[in-house]
């Protein structure tokens, strides 16, 4: 699909205004995001990207609506297995509510930037080298087939190589400052252990996006829409954070019904020479896998509810 330049710099102008908006207006004081206040907020991101999605199918067709849609519903999916591992992080740091938002935001300043890298590297892979579509669906199936047989998801940061590396070069203060993400004290800099965290929040998401782009890419290799589907998906990702954290442990079933979709999307690009699934059944099953994995969580979990009103 040949885009024009505009289209470039409008969307990303758009982008760079709602990110402005939201630290510089909404969420200029710090605050304790509310459920109802992430509620709306992802409700406002969904709206935006189907009306973007509503733009594409009046300027491109259906195909190509299509394939946002399917892209968008992918991302937002996966995303919601980031927010496990997000609740995992705050809580190993035992950072506080009011932090959280900042840190989450200059985290998916960092996550647009790579996912940016990875999209246009993986597009011109496969356009360059046709056969890396089988590597790509390889990668997709093994990692689904992985997430089928996990266990328990654990943080150790201590662990962690980059962490390491980080405390080994920039000295680190033991407690929190505030919101500062970097101090000064007796003419040296110190980061907080905010920025260890933010740190965390980065790699957790490029370590996402070695699955979410590839799952993307089965669905289509349109530049524009897999970069715009991936960032209306990446912007919701705070506001969906706040809206769920308190009841994640509800979606007991979800990661089995991710990895099935990564496992899916896999075969999809693995036989594609073979056969190529039409968009339309492909987002049929994506939605049938997904309704079927929540509607089994609730289900099974239905107890857990009451205790978080109770409290």
């Amino acid at each position: 699909m040949e885009i024009s330049i505009w289209f470039w710099v409008v969307f990303n102008v758009f982008v760079l205004l709602m990110l402005t908006l939201d630290l510089g207006v909404f969420h200029k004081k710090l605050h304790i995001v509310s459920v109802k206040e992430a509620l709306t907020w992802s409700g406002i991101w969904i709206f935006l990207a189907l009306c973007f999605n509503g733009l594409i199918y009046y300027l491109f067709g259906q195909t190509k609506a299509l394939e946002f849609f399917t892209g968008y519903v992918i991302e937002k999916a996966l995303s919601v297995d980031n927010i496990f591992v997000f609740v995992l992080i705050f809580s190993y740091f035992q950072t506080p509510a009011i932090y959280q938002h900042k840190v989450l935001f200059w985290g998916i300043i960092g996550a647009l930037i790579m996912r940016v890298i990875f999209i246009f590297a993986g597009v011109a892979l496969l356009e360059k080298f046709h056969w890396t579509i089988y590597i790509f669906g390889a990668i997709l199936i093994f990692t689904g087939i992985k997430m089928l047989f996990e266990k328990d998801k654990k943080i150790e940061p201590d662990k962690n190589p980059v962490i390491k590396f980080f405390k080994k070069i920039i000295p680190t203060t033991n407690e929190l400052h505030g919101d500062k993400f970097f101090i000064k004290q007796k003419e040296r800099n110190y980061a907080t252990p905010l920025f260890v965290v933010l740190i965390m929040v980065e790699i957790t998401d490029l370590i996402f996006a070695v699955d979410s782009i590839p799952a993307i890419l089965g669905v289509t290799q349109d530049h524009f829409i897999v970069y715009t589907s991936n960032v209306f998906a990446i912007l919701g990702l705070r506001s969906l954070y706040f809206a769920l954290a308190n009841v994640i442990d509800r979606f007991k079933y979800l990661a089995i019904g991710l990895a099935i979709i990564l496992v899916f999307v896999g075969i999809k690009m693995v036989i594609v020479d073979l056969y190529k699934i039409p968009i339309h059944y492909s987002l049929l099953v994506i939605f049938i896998i997904l309704i079927a994995s929540v509607t089994f969580s609730l289900i099974k979990t239905k107890n857990v509810l009451k205790v978080v009103d109770k409290h």
